[in-house]
């Protein structure tokens, strides 16, 4: 192709073409090969990916995340729009499909086409769009403890320096101890490669305690996001900020309005960090968004709505500003959702969630169908070349036992 075309117009068609097509054309040729794993590539296609409009179809795809009834294992499947006629399941070779260990493969978070999961002790990268998959060394902190210990982990990209972090943090569990035990954190860099210990003694603030409700943490701007409660008064909520490159926390404070009341969660709206905020008496839903990054004074309630019927829960927030809800009740018998939750009823005998989206501008709501057995999570789905210049690792269910030492 360079024969007959400048190197600058093969790089620009190459840009266009999606992830598929770019690794079949790594055959084409020595130099096509050189060009499309080299990394200046792989970011320029990442950051064209990013700045395709939102209602386009390269950046209208949504993916799910949910559990199959037979056989009972998690999975990911792909809507290319919102009729959902077109899907395509992703394959990760990773999950068990023995009934009893369906939550022994833990989602920890995605960012740019990268999903990041734990099972049996091991962190795992994977990248669906080139089929790839890389185990990350074995760390330090134990993700099992006993009840004394919290433990969370994110993962998170940092822009500036062009890096994707694993974040473990664990902490004593009851407040009184947290003056006398440490509370110690792990980071994982993928351009570095391993694991490091980092002293959180003088950032981390001593009157948080993490959310029990585990919802993935918000990236953003080089840093991750958590929702957390501000002790004494565990009723007021606060967002938890972890700098991947500076590897500091930061404490965001939330509007006074929104701060004790309802379900609080931390989010990315358009380009801004966001917080959504739901209250059931009355199903009554705030979006609330920080024009300027780290202003406190800039938190701004972008919009309100109220939805009737059935218990409806916000799972994500398109890029194209609509509202992503799962909603249960709608579809079963008055008091049957109670029921099946009362009963611990088996999973293959509950229905499908229903899936819907709520349009700000339009102020209308729209029944996307049913999706899942167990609608887990929804997001926006990027394809990139990320892990392309990395070795594939054969991720097996027995898992994968790595030695290293911590820095």
């Amino acid at each position: 192709m360079s024969d007959y075309l400048p190197h600058e117009v093969e790089r620009d068609i190459l840009l266009s073409l999606p992830v598929k097509s770019l690794i079949r054309f790594r055959c084409v040729s020595k130099s096509c090969n050189s060009l499309i794993t080299s990394s200046d590539f792989i970011d320029s296609h990442l950051t064209r990916s990013h700045s395709l409009p939102s209602n386009s179809n390269s950046n209208n795809t949504l993916i799910v995340r949910d559990f199959a009834s037979k056989p009972n294992v998690q999975q990911y499947r792909l809507f290319h729009n919102d009729s959902f006629d077109r899907t395509e399941h992703l394959e990760f070779p990773l999950t068990t499909r023995r009934r009893s260990r369906i939550h022994k493969c833990m989602f920890i978070g995605y960012v740019n086409g990268l999903f990041c999961l734990y099972e049996k002790e091991r962190f795992i990268l994977c990248n669906p769009s080139i089929r790839k998959c890389i185990i990350l060394p074995k760390h330090c902190i134990k993700i099992k403890t006993d009840g004394n210990v919290q433990c969370h982990s994110a993962f998170g990209f940092d822009s500036r320096t062009n890096d994707y972090k694993v974040v473990i943090i664990a902490l004593p569990d009851n407040p009184y101890y947290m003056k006398k035990k440490p509370t110690l954190v792990e980071v994982y860099s993928l351009s570095e490669g391993s694991w490091k210990m980092i002293d959180a003694s003088t950032s981390f603030p001593p009157n948080i305690r993490f959310n029990g409700y585990k919802c993935p943490a918000a990236s953003l701007n080089g840093a991750i996001h958590f929702t957390v409660q501000v002790m004494p008064n565990s009723n007021e909520s606060a967002f938890l900020s972890f700098d991947l490159r500076d590897e500091v926390f930061h404490v965001i404070s939330l509007p006074d309005s929104i701060a004790t009341h309802g379900w609080i969660n931390a989010s990315v709206f358009r380009g801004s960090l966001s917080v959504i905020c739901e209250r059931h008496t009355p199903s009554k839903c705030s979006i609330w968004v920080m024009k300027e990054y780290g202003v406190v004074d800039s938190w701004t309630e972008q919009f309100t709505f109220y939805h009737s019927g059935g218990y409806l829960s916000v799972i994500g927030l398109r890029k194209n500003g609509h509202v992503l809800m799962k909603d249960i009740e709608s579809i079963l018998p008055e008091g049957m959702f109670h029921f099946f939750k009362k009963e611990n009823m088996e999973l293959d005998l509950l229905p499908s969630y229903m899936l819907s989206s709520y349009d700000p501008d339009s102020q209308q709501f729209k029944n996307l169908g049913s999706v899942g057995k167990a609608l887990q999570c929804v997001d926006n789905y990027t394809e990139n070349l990320v892990l392309l210049r990395k070795p594939n690792d054969a991720v097996s269910r027995k898992g994968v036992s790595r030695k290293r030492k911590c820095r």
